[in-house]
């Protein structure tokens, strides 16, 4: 069935454009044409009374929402209840992420993924693995006693044929240059990260196949005057992506702004990091036998470490505007756009464009979302 998207502000590759019409056929963008075109003559019209339309939000680190966290239960339902958490948040698309956990979970969750990808969940593109192969010196709050290089075995169940996108985020200190070859020779997209690698240990890794750094800044080794580290590397690398956690206390608005300046644009993402709160009314969860708490949009343990966040991708959004001053529309972008790209699903996924997936977003002027499509469909 066709559908026609009307009296919107439409975020296309080339800006903001008020004169466009969105025709969607069978879950895909099939045309962007003037609203009067002969074609839209007689198919059914949704008026969005002059808001903006944008691509749906992609989201490479979920951990949880909705109430659940993916650890506890990495099931379908599991699945299904983080991406409806999310989705009243624009967030179209997702990797459900497990935190370091032992190898039957890990097997569990990416059985998980591949039926729900199979049964066609909303928004879910495939699964990213935060661990278990991290640096205990930067270990956050994952559990060190999963930590561990990735023997033979491991290696050929995560490079097995597979649906969707893996991702899988290691430290490059604790994982040699030729297993991280063989991960990404088997299409894994790799990321850096909960690392204590320096500088010419994250260019090897790099050169190896590495392709992006899981919440840069946090968990990792700083930029120094002598020593680069992790976060020197991260900027000094034009090709690679940097995911972002804009929520005010992850990282120093002014080290974000200094960091999107160093690197060519399109190669940092907005990221939640986000844990069960989001989409929940409960504030509180637990791992690994501790628990958080969500207070004033910080997730962190007794002691007050970082454990993940409560922010979502709307949210996120407007605070790149507001904390960091990016145009709306490059803030978007951070979203949707560039998120895509970096998962290889660029020609697909993140942009209003014909023979895209028709993935949209709602927004008022606030940024706070109306209404959203996954595959065309309303929810």
């Amino acid at each position: 069935m066709s559908t026609v998207l009307t009296n919107a502000r439409v975020l296309t590759d080339a800006g903001w454009r008020d004169d466009l019409a969105v025709l969607i056929e069978g879950g895909r963008i099939a045309a962007l044409l003037a609203p009067a075109d002969p074609l839209l003559r007689e198919l059914p019209r949704q008026h969005l009374d002059g808001a903006m339309l944008v691509p749906g939000f992609i989201d490479v680190q979920v951990n949880g929402g909705g109430g659940a966290l993916f650890n506890d239960a990495p099931t379908v339902e599991t699945i299904r209840r983080i991406g409806e958490g999310h989705r009243r948040y624009g967030t179209t698309g997702f990797l459900p992420t497990l935190i370091s956990d032992d190898v039957d979970v890990m097997r569990a969750a990416l059985v998980a993924v591949e039926q729900a990808l199979a049964e066609g969940v909303p928004g879910v593109l495939g699964i990213h693995l935060e661990g278990p192969y991290l640096a205990p010196a930067r270990r956050g709050v994952h559990d060190p006693k999963y930590f561990h290089a990735p023997g033979r075995a491991e290696l050929e169940l995560l490079c097995a044929p597979h649906r969707g996108v893996r991702l899988l985020t290691l430290a490059p200190d604790q994982v040699p240059p030729e297993s991280i070859r063989a991960l990404a020779d088997a299409g894994l997209v790799i990321c850096a990260g909960h690392t204590a690698a320096d500088y010419a240990t994250t260019r090897a890794a790099l050169a190896a196949g590495v392709r992006g750094f899981t919440h840069l800044f946090n968990a990792m080794t700083p930029l120094g005057s002598r020593e680069p580290g992790v976060v020197g590397a991260a900027l000094d690398d034009a090709t690679s992506w940097c995911g972002l956690i804009v929520d005010g206390h992850h990282v120093h608005p002014a080290s974000l702004r200094v960091a999107i300046a160093a690197k060519p644009r399109g190669k940092m993402l907005l990221v939640t990091d986000a844990m069960p709160p989001v989409g929940s009314d409960h504030p509180d969860f637990v791992i690994n036998g501790e628990t958080i708490t969500a207070k004033d949009g910080i997730c962190q343990t007794a002691q007050g470490v970082l454990a993940g966040s409560a922010l979502d991708m709307a949210g996120a959004v407007r605070n790149t505007v507001q904390m960091l001053g990016l145009p709306l529309d490059e803030a978007l972008r951070m979203a949707s756009t560039y998120p895509a790209q970096f998962l290889g699903l660029g020609a697909s996924h993140g942009r209003i464009a014909a023979g895209c997936r028709a993935d949209l977003v709602l927004l008022d002027d606030d940024c706070r979302v109306l209404r959203s499509w996954i595959g065309g469909v309303s929810g």
